[in-house]
């Protein structure tokens, strides 16, 4: 049986204070790295091993994935960081208080730049000091493929495709894959791999810190998913 196991980040501190994250490189709260040595822990339990586990440019997922790894003895595998990966950038809301921004702008339109699939919220400047253009991690990438605002369906144009030439080839070769990344990351990921409309998308949440594993068949195709609980292992199947 293939198996390829993605993880959203553990908590950070901007989940924890409320605020849209997006590109901020903010760091896991206490919380969100207890949940990452626990989804190690589990994944060790039931039996998990990786060749190579693949994650984004910030900080809260790098560091989800290394406390994941270190709980099940793996830090020494290969690990690649993508900017593909990153979380979708949320723009001028980046930074934000999301109650704060709903009493400003409306719960309805807070809603839809939230979770509208296709509605991007208000950008940011080339010169905002928000903007990746300012950022030094993403000095040597093209500036013509930064973004300045995503919805979930531009953050796809990016994240699918390096699924699809770098992480699936990997997958087909025989390599045991781990993806830590972010909640829209994996949200677009699992909308590829399921086939989900852009209706079903809109309502489907991955929590934090808790390992999602995909089964798939001999032509990698998805047979189900689950995720992985203490009380629950590889039993919870959606």
């Amino acid at each position: 049986m293939n198996k390829l196991v993605l993880i959203r980040h553990g908590q950070s501190e901007w989940n924890l204070e409320n605020r849209f994250t997006g590109w901020q490189d903010v760091d896991l709260s206490e919380k969100g790295k207890a949940e990452a040595v626990q989804a190690g822990k589990l994944l060790a339990q039931a039996g998990f091993t990786f060749d190579i586990a693949y994650t984004s440019m910030l900080k809260r997922a790098i560091k989800t994935l290394h406390l994941v790894l270190e709980s099940m003895d793996l830090l020494w595998i290969p690990e690649v960081k993508a900017w593909q990966l990153n979380e979708r950038y949320y723009g001028a809301l980046q930074g934000l208080n999301k109650a704060d921004t709903i009493e400003k702008y409306s719960p309805e339109q807070v809603l839809t730049w939230r979770r509208s699939f296709t509605v991007q919220p208000p950008a940011v400047t080339a010169e905002d000091i928000r903007s990746p253009l300012k950022d030094i991690r993403y000095a040597a990438i093209d500036p013509s493929l930064l973004p300045l605002t995503e919805s979930l369906e531009t953050m796809m144009e990016r994240v699918i495709p390096y699924y699809q030439n770098e992480i699936s080839p990997a997958l087909k070769s025989g390599k045991h894959i781990l993806i830590a990344a972010h909640g829209n990351t994996l949200r677009g990921l699992v909308k590829y791999l399921d086939h989900l409309s852009e209706e079903d998308i809109v309502s489907y949440e991955i929590p934090t810190g808790i390992p999602l594993v995909y089964e798939m068949d001999d032509s990698f195709v998805p047979l189900q998913k689950y995720f992985l609980h203490s009380d629950t292992i590889g039993n919870t199947v959606l």
